[in-house]
C-alpha cells in the first residue's frame, strides 16, 4: 500500500475537517493551536508535503526556501493569501492554494454585526449591564445611531460587499460603492457608483470594508478620506486591518469625527493597536466574520479539495501560484 502524503496544519481543524484530514492523509497537526516562529515551521514541515496554515502564521520566503525538496502545496486556509510569499513559491514550484466563495454569507452577516454594534454602542451597554450599575432606561442613556435611512458607502464591491449591500438593503440603508469596475445594472441594484474612493467617503454615513490587501490598498482609509466622511460617520472594516490607517482612525474616533468603529480585522494582527481598547466607541471582535460551524467546515473542505488535486496531478480548483 503506498505511503499517504505527510501533511502539516498549523493549527486545529473543525472536526469533519480533521476527520477528513486524518483519513485521507499522514496528517500532523498543532493541537497547541498556538502561533509557531517561522523556525517552529520550518522544523514542523521537514518530512512534509504539504502544508495547512491560516493568516496568522505567515509563509514567508524564509520559510519557504528552507522547505524540503520534496514539499509540494501550501493550502491556505483562508481567501486570502497576502500571508504567503507567492513569488518565492513560484521559484520552488510549490502550489499555493486557498478557499475564496465560501465566506462570503458569514462574512457579510459579521459586517452588519459590526454596524449595529457600533451603531447602537453595544459594547457600552453590555458592560453597564455586566458592571451591576444599570439603573433602568432613562431618556437619554447610551444614544446610538439608527441605520435605517443611512448611506452606506461599500469600498470593494465583490462577493461580501454585494452580500452585506443585499442585508443592509433590509435595514432601509441606500447603498453607495466604489470597486475598481462598475458593476452590471442586475448587480448593481441601484446602488449609486463612485468612480474614487474619495467622493464615496462623501456619501457614506456609513463606511464598510471590503477591498482586497494589496500594495496599492494598504492604509487606503486614511487620515485625509477619513476627514471627507460625514461627522458623526461610522467605520466598519471585515476585510484586512491593513487597509485602515490605525492611527488616523483611532484620532477620528477620539475627536467624535467618526462616531463608532466595528473591526473585526486588524494591521499585524493578533498583535492590535493599543489606542483601540481604551475607546468606548470601539466594538472590537477577533477576527470572528468566518467563524461558523459551516463556514469553517467549508473552508477546510475546499482547502482539501484543493490538495487532493495537487497530489491526484491535477489542476486544483482554487489556485493563487
Amino acid at each position: 500500500m503506498p505511503s499517504r502524503p505527510r501533511v502539516f496544519a498549523s493549527r486545529d481543524l473543525p472536526a469533519a475537517v480533521r476527520q477528513r484530514l486524518e483519513r485521507d492523509y499522514d496528517a500532523r497537526i498543532n493541537d497547541s493551536d498556538v502561533f509557531l516562529s517561522e523556525d517552529d515551521l520550518v522544523a514542523a514541515c521537514q518530512d512534509a508535503e504539504a502544508l495547512i496554515p491560516i493568516p496568522a502564521d505567515p509563509v514567508s520566503a524564509n520559510v519557504i526556501d528552507r522547505l524540503p525538496p520534496t514539499f509540494r502545496a501550501v493550502g491556505c486556509f483562508s481567501v486570502g493569501t497576502d500571508h504567503v510569499d507567492l513569488a518565492a513559491a513560484r521559484r520552488r514550484g510549490i502550489a499555493v492554494t486557498h478557499t475564496p466563495g465560501v465566506l462570503t454569507e458569514s462574512t457579510a452577516e459579521m459586517a452588519i454585526l459590526l454596524m449595529l454594534g457600533a451603531a447602537r454602542r453595544a459594547h457600552e451597554g453590555e458592560k453597564v449591564l455586566r458592571s451591576g450599575t444599570w439603573q433602568g432606561v432613562r431618556p437619554t442613556e447610551l444614544l446610538g445611531m439608527e441605520l435605517s435611512g443611512k448611506r452606506l458607502g461599500i469600498l470593494g464591491m465583490g462577493r461580501i460587499g454585494e452580500a452585506t449591500a443585499r442585508r443592509a438593503r433590509a435595514f432601509g440603508m441606500t447603498i453607495h460603492y466604489h470597486n475598481r469596475r462598475r458593476s452590471d445594472a442586475e448587480t448593481e441594484l441601484g446602488a449609486i457608483f463612485h468612480e474614487t474612493p474619495d467622493t464615496l467617503m462623501g456619501a457614506s454615513d456609513v463606511l464598510s470594508i471590503h477591498a482586497p490587501a494589496t500594495a496599492e490598498t494598504k492604509h487606503m482609509v486614511n487620515a485625509g478620506r477619513l476627514a471627507k466622511l460625514p461627522e458623526g460617520a461610522v467605520v466598519v472594516n471585515t476585510a484586512r486591518g491593513d487597509l485602515v490607517d490605525d492611527e488616523a482612525l483611532i484620532d477620528a474616533l477620539k475627536n467624535g469625527h467618526v462616531f463608532a468603529a466595528g473591526l473585526d480585522v486588524y494591521d499585524g494582527e493578533p498583535n492590535v493597536h493599543p489606542g483601540y481598547f481604551g475607546l468606548e466607541n470601539a466594538f472590537l471582535m477577533p477576527h470572528l466574520g468566518s467563524a461558523t460551524v459551516e463556514t469553517r467546515t467549508a473552508m477546510g473542505m475546499l482547502c482539501l479539495d484543493n490538495l487532493d488535486a495537487v497530489f491526484a496531478g491535477t489542476e486544483p480548483p482554487h489556485r493563487a501560484a
